[in-house]
């Protein structure tokens, strides 16, 4: 357990559930944690669960915890950077779109 501490777990969209559950618990008394992560960068193998998507769904309504979420208006990189997530953002948002589509279409069969 970390009492008094400030804690950082950067790049938690590479943990699983189990590892962010084990972080999670060891925060203590007069603590704060900041968790970091892009869910659109996960180096977990195929089919595997992200630590930090589960702990956002699990905890998300637990009052003394925060979630910022951020977007490509965010970036403070080079500007092409920001572009490259802008576009990738686009290509996620019409992909989802589409599978919706595709899958009210095979629903209607």
């Amino acid at each position: 357990t970390l009492d008094n501490a400030f804690i950082i777990l950067d790049e938690a969209q590479n943990t699983t559930p189990a590892q962010m559950k084990m972080f999670l618990t060891r925060i203590g008394f007069g603590s704060k944690a900041v968790i970091t992560g892009d869910a659109t960068q996960k180096d977990l193998p195929a089919g595997a669960a992200s630590g930090l998507d589960v702990a956002m769904r699990v905890l998300k309504n637990v009052d003394e915890i925060s979630v910022c979420q951020l977007t490509g208006k965010d970036v403070v990189r080079h500007p092409l950077v920001q572009k490259i997530v802008n576009a990738y953002e686009d290509y996620e948002r019409k992909n989802a779109e589409a599978e919706k589509r595709a899958k009210k279409r095979r629903g209607k069969r």
